[in-house]
């Protein structure tokens, strides 16, 4: 091994440590170097206040892209579902990796389903596009806006503060906590977060080679361009990630089939869309997608964007 040390910059939940720790281990293995994970506070960690008035898209990602770009880190991780959709100048996405379960997942008392849940119960969430198809679902339901870190979420079923809660399943499978899970809500309940699942790897534009091929390899062509249409979609919605926008890319050989939803925040009237075409048109596919929306009359659901 080199004595070459690859400074990662993460924020410093328990979940972003668990993320860039991963990819951080796969790229010393790659480059015969060591690392040093980077915390870094953003303005969604220091601001408690519901994502959709603190700024939504982007309050996690400000801080940590200026470490990269002033130099005090060489590598960013990022859940790919908190980045603006805009490029970022001067950064590039290097690295794709692997998708984890893309899917949002109920944790509730007593491992009841979503259809088990009593009438009127209580659950929460800090995702106004959750809480909009759980509502479209199952309107007597009491949805609660939250924020924390997932065991805070998850204490607050355990506490009997909530009946249940939604998370991404990702996030609980890398924190160990799929014991939590009590019900898997497939896309006919709820469409996940464009890019939910995906992390995001950013390097310096023209960074330096030895670790710039190293992130590379972590690159999983058929995960980016199932993530590169949803994120058109939501792009061409002018709609961020706090928005009621649900999509998910399923690639399949050559071809790639995209769905996604737009929904009212308190549920109820929806707009749907189901497309298809080549892998390589993931970009066009996810703007026709977003298109056809429009069409239909989504832009009011969508509100100031």
């Amino acid at each position: 091994m080199s004595d070459r040390v690859l400074r990662v910059g993460t924020r410093g939940s328990a979940l972003a440590l668990a993320q860039s720790g991963m990819v951080a281990d796969r790229i010393a293995g790659i480059a015969g170097c060591s690392v040093e994970l980077v915390r870094i506070r953003t303005e969604g960690d220091v601001n408690t206040g519901p994502l959709a008035t603190i700024g939504g898209t982007g309050v996690f990602v400000t801080g940590v892209r200026t470490a990269l770009l002033d130099g005090r880190v060489d590598v960013i991780v990022h859940s790919y579902k908190d980045l603006p959709t805009a490029p970022a100048a001067g950064i590039s996405l290097t690295a794709v990796p692997l998708r984890e379960n893309p899917f949002d997942a109920l944790c509730a008392r007593n491992r009841l389903t979503l259809d088990e849940l009593p009438a009127a119960s209580t659950v929460g969430t800090g995702s106004p596009r959750r809480a909009a198809q759980l509502l479209t679902h199952r309107p007597d339901l009491q949805v609660v806006s939250i924020r924390g870190n997932v065991d805070t979420r998850l204490r607050k079923v355990t506490d009997g503060e909530l009946d249940a809660v939604v998370l991404a399943a990702a996030g609980l499978n890398r924190l160990g906590r799929s014991d939590a899970i009590s019900q898997i809500l497939d896309t006919d309940i709820m469409l996940p977060a464009p890019a939910q699942g995906a992390l995001a790897v950013e390097t310096r534009a023209g960074g330096p080679a030895w670790f710039t091929e190293a992130v590379r390899a972590l690159d999983d062509p058929v995960t980016r361009a199932a993530v590169l249409a949803e994120r058109a979609l939501l792009r061409d919605l002018e709609a961020g990630c706090s928005a009621p926008v649900g999509a998910f890319g399923q690639v399949t050989g050559d071809s790639l089939t995209l769905r996604a939803v737009v929904v009212a925040v308190g549920g109820g009237d929806e707009f749907r869309v189901l497309r298809g075409g080549p892998v390589s048109a993931a970009s066009e596919l996810g703007a026709a997608a977003a298109a056809e929306l429009l069409a239909q009359g989504a832009a009011r659901l969508l509100g100031a964007r």
